[in-house]
């Protein structure tokens, strides 16, 4: 699978938003939940914010459709012009993530119904059920409506579909769902003998004989058919997809020429499969929130904004929301330092983003997200978040230059997200074998030694890349094992952790000793997992330390580079190297923290000629972007001390600056 987006938009000529050169400066704006007074003021302070794109209409449905069929767009049609006329672009949103209570009331079939069995009611944010008939015909009548008024509008730069798919309605468990998984089942494997034999329904006695026995899989006895459950991810994930395609095409139809997105959760929205979204929005567009108590959320925000510019094939993408200060929603929403704003949104921008926005302008007084941070707080003008707000919206002005350049990276970590589900199931060989921490670690790992990484999809092109990491992929296709063989047979790097491998498509094992899709590229075969107990760590003949797993490692090829001195699997390989056609593949067999993968790593970056950065400047990001000729590169300061760089600048702690060079 490859993300491949074209360089122009359909129908604009260019690669980013129809008569825009600048970098885009913004947030969601609600102004139906102020009066009219306010909205001259609002648009005051946009100017001197240096504001140029809004997004509107998000969660306006029932503004404008109060009754089923009829329409009042007479107070859209005077935010719009008054945005216009004060040479603000609409980012224009269909309202279609929360539908009216009159939709609720005459349809309450459409309602999603959870696992176990329970409908969800009205009063909060999310979508029907994906597959209701009900839901797709509102959302055809809405959408068409809006086009065909708003369509050709010059303040209308782009169409915002929905709102974060998946979050918070994915799997829905109602009758209209499970018609719709019975018929996609049927398209992909046209015979039931194909879905038995890929579910391997011979286990437990669950052969099915018609396809109407298939339910969806709902909560059960003990654990449900783990086959099922993942193809039931991948009929959810199509479902979400098809609703948007349906509003999309309208939307091309009837508004040519203006790009579509609908803001992806690209590390956050586990119930999505991104890479299958990525080539069908005319623009990536993300949405990212630290998680306040962590000390190392710049780390997270890199990893996050790094797999969005991924999604989007390297293009510019738009970060659609993010915070100004404290959100709402964690269990101790800590405000953002002085500083930190520009310093996260400087993030975004130095891997890729072309666009900055936030929620939201104006801090709402009532509903679910008033001690949600703003552009424009409920302390005014005059407080400390809209004074900064105001300062990066000047920066950002001034960056336009950088519009459209392009972040390089030579070393990928590679994700899948139909592997995560497969792998995050019920019964597994360990309760510590999540997916995402492992990611984390690894990625920490390069972010420290300054290494610009990109993710991409195990059956892609992995052919511009010096070095590939797998931390965790649990699943791997027939396809993806041919892909990863011949990246390292042409002279790559590839680095595997353990439970890597172990299941085909259908979560399968592979035939053979494990792990089946890697034993030949590693050079190596795993005759027994060892998962240990918790907090029990394992010594290695380097001085390293392991912990949670261990795997009994009979070499076919490869050497042994370290080895276990104690623990279940004393005396047996613990890293080993293995020489693939013109490259090497590298297997870790433990868990090691950050820190320790530093010396584990240094032989894998030798193999790639990949150079970590210097031990001085850890803590202090840097990334470049380039085109025609200049680079601008941005320098964060993480760390709590002063920073000189090798051009002899000097960044103080918590500073950041952007750096261009027109050599």
């Amino acid at each position: 699978m490859t993300t491949t987006q074209p360089e122009t938009i359909p129908g604009t000529g260019s690669g980013w938003l129809p008569g825009t050169s600048t970098i885009a400066f913004g947030g969601d704006y609600n102004p139906e939940q102020w009066p009219r007074e306010v909205w001259d003021d609002d648009i005051r302070l946009m100017r001197e914010a240096g504001v140029n794109l809004v997004s509107i209409g998000i969660f306006s449905w029932v503004l404008l459709e109060p009754r089923e069929g009829e329409f009042d767009f007479a107070w859209l049609d005077e935010v719009i012009d008054l945005l216009h006329s004060a040479g603000i672009a609409v980012d224009l949103g269909t309202p279609t993530a929360s539908p009216p209570a009159w939709f609720w009331a005459k349809y309450p079939e459409a309602r999603p119904v959870t696992r176990d069995g329970v409908p969800l009611g009205f009063g909060s944010r999310g979508m029907a059920s994906p597959s209701s008939p009900a839901y797709a015909e509102a959302t055809t009548r809405i959408v068409t409506a809006l086009a065909e008024r708003y369509g050709s509008h010059p303040a209308v730069t782009l169409w915002h579909v929905h709102n974060e798919y998946g979050a918070p309605i994915s799997e829905s468990y109602d009758e209209a769902s499970v018609a719709a998984f019975r018929l996609w089942l049927a398209a992909r494997y046209t015979t039931l003998d194909a879905l038995n034999s890929a579910w391997g329904t011979t286990f437990w006695g669950q052969r099915y004989g018609a396809w109407s026995e298939i339910d969806a899989p709902r909560t059960a006895a003990t654990v449900v058919n783990p086959s099922q459950r993942l193809d039931f991810a991948r009929f959810t994930n199509h479902a979400l997809l098809e609703c948007f395609r349906r509003e999309r095409d309208i939307l091309h139809r009837l508004s040519p020429g203006i790009p579509v997105t609908t803001n992806f959760m690209a590390t956050n929205c586990p119930s999505v499969d991104y890479w299958t979204w990525a080539n069908e929005v005319d623009i990536v567009s993300n949405d990212h929130y630290l998680v306040a108590e962590r000390t190392d959320n710049h780390v997270l925000l890199a990893l996050d904004a790094d797999l969005t510019r991924s999604l989007a094939a390297g293009r510019p993408w738009i970060l659609m929301e993010h915070s100004t200060s404290a959100v709402n929603w964690q269990p101790r929403n800590l405000r953002k330092q002085p500083g930190e704003l520009r310093r996260n949104s400087l993030q975004h921008f130095a891997r890729g983003a072309d666009g900055i926005l936030f929620f939201q302008w104006r801090a709402s007084r009532y509903g679910a997200e008033k001690f949600h941070s703003a552009m424009l707080p409920h302390a005014g003008e005059t407080s400390r978040v809209f004074r900064e707000t105001v300062a990066l919206g000047a920066e950002l002005g001034a960056l336009a230059p950088a519009v459209g350049s392009r972040v390089h990276a030579s070393v990928a970590i590679l994700w899948d997200w139909e592997s995560f589900w497969a792998q995050d199931l019920e019964w597994r060989p360990s309760v510590e074998l999540a997916h995402r921490r492992q990611i984390e670690t690894f990625y920490t790992r390069l972010w420290e030694d300054g290494i610009t990484t990109d993710f991409v999809h195990p059956e892609a092109d992995l052919s511009t890349y010096d070095l590939v990491v797998a931390p965790s992929l649990y699943l791997i296709s027939t396809t993806a094992r041919t892909n990863i063989e011949a990246f390292v047979a042409a002279g790559g790097t590839f680095v595997s952790s353990y439970f890597t491998g172990i299941v085909d498509s259908h979560d399968t094992v592979h035939d053979g000793a494990m792990p089946g899709a890697l034993r030949d590229v590693l050079g190596l075969t795993v005759e027994e997992f060892g998962p240990l107990p918790q907090d029990t760590p394992v010594q290695l003949s380097s001085g390293a330390v392991g912990s949670r797993w261990t795997d009994a490692i009979l070499l076919q090829g490869a050497e042994s580079i370290d080895a276990y001195v104690d623990g279940p699997m004393a005396g047996g390989a613990a890293v080993t190297r293995n020489s693939f056609g013109a490259g090497h593949a590298w297997y870790l067999s433990t868990d090691f923290t950050a820190e320790q993968l530093a010396d584990v790593l240094v032989g894998a970056y030798a193999d790639a000629g990949v150079e970590a950065g210097p031990v001085a400047l850890r803590g202090v990001e840097r990334v470049s972007r380039r085109a025609d000729g200049v680079t601008f590169t941005t320098w964060i300061n993480h760390t709590d001390r002063d920073a000189t760089l090798p051009t002899g600048t000097v960044v103080t702690a918590g500073d950041a600056v952007v750096l261009r060079d027109d050599a």
